[in-house]
């Protein structure tokens, strides 16, 4: 299965590039630090000439016509983002989880067992067995509707978008085995 994005979110735009690359300023690219849609994978992009980016700008960079970005330079770690791109990072995480919220609910709804003694849900940083559990046997009745929905059957359930926007930002970070949202 192909992990490819089409769209991205920037989280910052440096136009002169990067402030440590040594090469004379006539030869710098333009350089563009986003998040995917999709995969949330961190990208480095270089745009079109003369294209100014904004944080939080949607950009299109599948196949075929793109008109704002020139060319992917490909995945990029957590730990190279600038201070802007970092600073963003966890507005972006949110606007999507907000955007996209059937899909992590529906993660609940699903999430299944990786062996006998760990659950995809114990994944999440500060859900442990008694939640997890809870939640596999609420949702027998019936499916989980919302976050609030979530939040509302499971008892003293902590505030499941910020269980999902922790795991990503540990899986963005790159250490983790199992992956649930980032690839």
């Amino acid at each position: 299965m192909e992990n490819k994005e089409e769209n991205a979110i920037v989280l910052d735009f440096l136009p002169n590039g990067y402030a440590f690359d040594p090469r004379p300023m006539y030869k710098k690219t333009s350089i563009v630090q986003a998040i995917g849609k999709t995969h949330f994978s961190l990208l480095e992009l270089v745009p079109k000439k003369d294209v100014f980016l904004q944080p939080h700008q949607e950009v299109y960079i599948g196949e075929g016509k793109r008109d704002q970005i020139h060319h992917i330079i490909g995945k990029i770690q957590l730990e190279k983002l600038t201070s802007t791109a970092r600073a963003e990072l966890d507005f972006v995480i949110n606007e999507l989880i907000d955007k996209n919220e059937k899909q992590f609910v529906e993660f609940f709804n699903t999430a299944q067992p990786l062996s006998t003694r760990m659950h995809q849900l114990e994944l999440l940083p500060g859900l442990g067995k008694k939640h997890m559990w809870e939640i596999v046997e609420t949702r027998k009745d019936k499916p989980f509707e919302s976050f609030e929905d979530l939040k509302t059957r499971v008892k003293l359930m902590p505030d499941p978008k910020k269980l999902i926007m922790k795991r990503m930002l540990l899986e963005l970070e790159g250490n983790e085995k199992h992956r649930l949202f980032v690839f």
